[in-house]
């Protein structure tokens, strides 16, 4: 039987950070789902008066990322009456960091979301990555970090979105059968070229659940025959491995990966490739 339970997350920012640090918290139980109730920019003890409020209505844990001392002593008293656990997930490591430099913490929330050259160079990517999605467009693209090349339902898109996200300008080649590819395509200097592939059940599997379900539409290049057909998919998969060993790139099997997955043994691969660039 699953177990539920409220789940507080308390930010003086934006609040990604410790969404994605409750999510993968979380992940590491069996048979529980959280209810999740999301306080970002709390910046002002009359907000904070209202966080508490909420939480007292709806008891659970509480995690935070508050950088101000006196609100995170006020939400740690708070808890504790309530007896309550309240974590600031970032602590250990700020105080850890802090020891090492030998500095003090600036003590300013959501500094990370600052309109630095980072931030304009994750926009940068997003917007390369859309224009360079599904080989939709070749001009230009000798300026990618990383090109990912696979047949149709390998996570190619997601795989470029996410990576752009982190400042990786990522294009993708879909493999269709009967379309021919210049092979100069394959063959530019800069880019790391990487292969993604999958297993046959699997790949079927999600082109059927997908045009069952109408979320996708069937590209003009296939037929519903080649594009369903086990065989043909088999041969899909061949003909890609094929290509991927002619030109000795490296293969990742997408199969039993998420997308963050990928993405973080593409950024191995990327740091070897360009050892003298910082890859985040």
């Amino acid at each position: 039987m699953t177990q539920k339970f409220y789940l507080h997350l308390v930010s003086d920012a934006t609040g990604s950070t410790l969404h994605g640090l409750a999510r993968a918290c979380v992940a590491q139980f069996d048979d529980v789902t959280p209810i999740e109730k999301f306080w970002n920019l709390i910046r002002t003890e009359k907000q904070l008066d209202m966080v508490i409020e909420g939480i007292s209505e709806y008891p659970g844990p509480v995690l935070f990322t508050f950088v101000d001392d006196k609100m995170r002593q006020k939400l740690r008293n708070a808890c504790r009456k309530m007896n309550l656990p309240c974590v600031a997930v970032l602590e250990p490591i700020m105080r850890g960091l802090s020891a090492y430099l030998g500095k003090e913490i600036k003590h300013m929330p959501g500094l990370q979301h600052a309109l630095t050259d980072e931030y304009f160079e994750r926009i940068d990517a997003v917007d390369f990555a859309l224009n360079y999605d599904d080989g939709q467009m070749t001009e230009g693209l000798e300026d990618a970090d990383v090109i990912l090349v696979g047949v149709s339902r390998t996570s190619k898109t997601p795989t470029c979105i996410y990576l752009a996200n982190r400042g990786i300008k990522a294009a993708n080649i879909p493999l269709v059968p009967g379309v021919r590819i210049d092979d100069a395509i394959f063959r530019l200097e800069g880019p790391l070229y990487v292969g993604l592939t999958e297993n046959a059940a699997r790949l079927a599997h999600l082109r059927r659940n997908r045009l069952q379900s109408g979320s996708e539409e069937l590209d003009s290049r296939y037929s519903e025959n080649k594009y369903l057909d086990d065989d043909a998919i088999e041969e899909e998969i061949k003909q890609a491995r094929r290509l991927f060993s002619g030109h000795n790139w490296p293969v990742i099997d997408v199969t039993r990966r998420s997308i963050e997955e990928t993405a973080a043994e593409i950024l191995t691969l990327l740091s070897r490739h360009n050892p003298d660039r910082i890859f985040q």
